[in-house]
């Protein structure tokens, strides 16, 4: 299937500038949900550039043992600690996008957590990025039933997870990448980016399916968290009132592109996910 190719500088005009009458609650509420026990930057970083894409709040439920941890590094997340279901049953009414995975890991705690998220979601409909375990928990069957009555749904796999997603090898989704996404969101519906190289962005667009290719990226990129820094944007931008696609299309190239300004500034080797945060602020401020 043909590509359109993507770049930030030809959709930076959708950010457009704020109103000066204005206030947090015209912005969204993101919830992030994850970081198990040991896993917590993930759903710290996940917070984190959640808030630098602009979202009004940014609240993150995660394992209790990390809600200190967190709230030192950066005190405008509102952090709970998750020990029961009652605890995030008691956040989602506020919450106007929910993105879960970062760090979420696949123990008990973390299937509770997944179950939970997407069966209040059936009836409260708003949107939800799924990343990192949460997918490789629905390869595995968890929340499969309950996820199949969602529309606004964007699923942010890497090879692998896709391979996993589609009951295929890495290597089989690598040797053909646009059928790969294309399958998954003919399966899943809404958005489904799949990341790497040349990231992919798949969408109905009215009966057909369109695929965005981004320009932006570097090899600096692998490395741990970007993933997570990625579902952060995702989840702002969603917050804010982007639709579905407009998020996903901006989100890809504002997280690439500025990771691109940060290996320009100071190299590739050594580049890490929380680097990119100040550049997504200034993206977000074309």
């Amino acid at each position: 299937m043909e590509h359109r190719k993507l770049d930030y500088d030809s959709i930076k005009h959708q950010l457009s500038k704020r109103d000066s009458n204005t206030h947090k609650g015209n912005y969204g509420h993101v919830l992030v949900i994850g970081g198990d026990k040991g896993f917590g930057g993930a759903a710290l970083m996940a917070g984190m550039s959640a808030a630098r894409t602009g979202a009004g709040l940014v609240s993150v439920a995660t394992h209790p043992d990390h809600c200190a941890a967190f709230l030192a590094r950066c005190p405008e997340l509102m952090v709970k600690g998750v020990e029961d279901s009652a605890d995030l049953v008691s956040l989602m009414p506020s919450a106007t996008v929910v993105v879960l995975g970062p760090g979420l890991g696949q123990s008990d705690w973390s299937q509770v957590c997944l179950k939970l998220a997407i069966g209040n979601l059936t009836s409260n409909k708003i949107p939800l990025v799924l990343d990192a375990d949460a997918l490789n928990l629905l390869s595995q069957g968890s929340g499969r039933d309950d996820l199949d009555k969602l529309d606004e749904i964007v699923l942010t796999p890497h090879p692998g997870e896709a391979a996993r997603l589609l009951g295929c090898t890495t290597e089989e989704v690598q040797a053909d990448r646009a059928s790969a996404v294309a399958r998954l969101q003919e399966i899943f519906g809404g958005v489904v980016i799949l990341k790497g190289a040349g990231t992919l962005i798949c969408y109905s667009q009215g009966e057909r399916q369109q695929i965005d290719q981004c320009r932006h990226g570097n090899p600096g990129m692998a490395s741990g968290g970007m993933g997570d820094v990625l579902s952060g944007v995702l989840g702002g931008l969603l917050a804010q009132g982007f639709s579905l696609s407009e998020s996903c299309r901006l989100g890809v190239c504002i997280h690439s592109h500025a990771a691109d300004l940060q290996a320009k500034a100071k190299g590739e080797r050594g580049l890490l996910a929380t680097d990119l945060l100040d550049s997504i602020r200034a993206l977000v401020n074309p």
